[in-house]
């Protein structure tokens, strides 16, 4: 089984944090919405697999390419 890092595309911060440890995702369910610029904007699954990390906490800023979670596929 391989382990696939979830990035953040955007800048801004975590607003909500909508998976935990555990969860079965599938390819492109949203894992966090991440505010920016008065939006929130998803960050997706890029593969169907298990949640085993969540590197962030709801507040926190992110840049583009900052990891957020961690998917075993």
């Amino acid at each position: 089984m391989a382990e696939t890092t979830v990035l953040s595309e955007v800048n801004g911060s975590v607003w909500k944090i909508v998976v935990k440890v555990g969860d079965q995702v599938s390819q492109d369910d949203p894992i966090i919405y991440a505010e920016s610029m008065k939006m929130e904007i998803p960050v997706l699954a890029p593969d169907a697999g298990v949640i085993t990390q969540i590197f962030v906490i709801e507040g926190q800023p992110i840049a583009e390419g900052d990891p957020v979670a961690a998917i075993r596929t």
